[in-house]
């Protein structure tokens, strides 16, 4: 865990990744970039981790990408494309990792967060912000497009009309006006923001089975795109018939009759049932 650009921090069942370049205001690297990946990677693999917390060092979360390369700084001709027809965005593989993700994501915004400062929370659960953080989705103020996969995850959070409006005006807007709009679910004194996502962590971290969570985010998010309830009922029965039987399920209901907290001792790494079947199953096969 020899990270140069952010840290790494588990107490309690929390991890907490500090984006850790604070004399940049946290502005957003290619290394910057592997690390939270591999960050994520380890989170997964690890039973301790039951939440995880993503905040920023000193006054900002994120500036967004680091520009240190002048008006070249989005060129990317010179990127290896891999196995795709034009190279990758780096935000957005970093997004899609969070997505992925097996254990709940909090955001602690605890200062600016613009272009791919913000647009990397929103795949995260919950996102809180400092009072006086200024938040943009800055894009076409610099003649390019919004990213990290963000055009599929914001109009959903917020709805399209809000979404369009921050997009094409390009505007930096308050940490009131986001939570206005739906964007943050609360705002705190900027002291305060890192440990009211953390309380909200442990929270879960406290009295959730963790095998449960990682299954109803994966069914929240999942559900999202699709077109019919039908298949959201057909993964929850999936899921229902799966962990009905787990000993987690069992503690459930015995903790809360005896009026006792629960111990669930199932963990991630034991596996997660396969919820979204190939579409040529029958619905219920």
């Amino acid at each position: 865990m020899n990270f140069q650009e952010i840290r790494y921090e588990v107490a309690g069942g929390v991890l907490t990744i500090t984006l850790n370049r604070p004399d940049r205001l946290n502005a957003f690297t290619p290394t910057m970039q592997r690390e939270l990946i591999d960050a994520f990677d380890q989170a997964d693999a690890d039973d301790e981790v039951r939440a995880v917390v993503v905040t920023g060092e000193g006054r900002a979360f994120c500036a967004g990408a680091d520009l240190g390369g002048g008006g070249d700084t989005f060129d990317w001709r010179d990127r290896d494309a891999g196995d795709f027809a034009v190279p990758r965005d780096g935000g957005g593989q970093v997004v899609l990792r969070i997505f992925d993700s097996l254990k709940p994501v909090i955001a602690a915004i605890n200062g600016p967060a613009v272009g791919v400062g913000i647009t990397m929370t929103l795949p995260m659960d919950v996102r809180v912000a400092a009072a006086g953080t200024k938040i943009g989705f800055v894009f076409a103020r610099r003649g390019i497009v919004p990213e990290a996969c963000s055009s599929w995850f914001l109009p959903r959070i917020v709805g399209i009309s809000q979404a369009l409006e921050w997009v094409e005006t390009g505007r930096v807007f308050s940490a009131e006006e986001a939570l206005a709009g739906g964007l943050v679910r609360s705002v705190h004194p900027a002291g305060d923001v890192v440990e009211a996502a953390r309380a909200l962590a442990l929270e879960i971290a406290s009295n959730a089975a963790p095998v449960s969570v990682a299954l109803a985010r994966r069914l929240m998010w999942t559900m999202l795109g699709t077109e019919h309830p039908m298949e959201a009922h057909r993964a929850d029965s999936r899921a229902m018939f799966a962990r009905g039987q787990s000993a987690d399920a069992r503690e459930g209901v015995e903790s809360f009759l005896e009026k006792r907290p629960a111990r669930f001792t199932d963990r991630v790494s034991h596996g997660l049932p396969e919820l979204f079947p190939d579409a040529e199953e029958p619905v219920f096969g």
